[in-house]
């Protein structure tokens, strides 16, 4: 019990223990963000575009603005 009552002392009293802890947790979520992408990418996979499709970004617009003058 002493051993984990300094471990947990040390994770968040040292400096060198919170850098720790947030290096961890960045690298943890990254690998659940890869794991993740990697999973939806083979579920959803790259299909040609037909007329029900809808692009939340609206990328396929001719141009960036609603004004035809902006468009040029």
């Amino acid at each position: 019990m002493d051993a984990i009552n300094s471990f947990v002392g040390w994770l968040f009293g040292d400096k060198t223990g919170v850098l720790f802890l947030v290096l961890g947790g960045i690298l943890l979520f990254l690998v659940i963000s890869f794991v993740l992408e990697r999973k939806t990418k083979k579920m959803y996979f790259n299909h040609k575009k037909t007329e029900d499709d809808w692009d939340l970004l609206g990328d396929d617009q001719e141009g960036w603005s609603d004004f035809e003058s902006d468009n040029k």
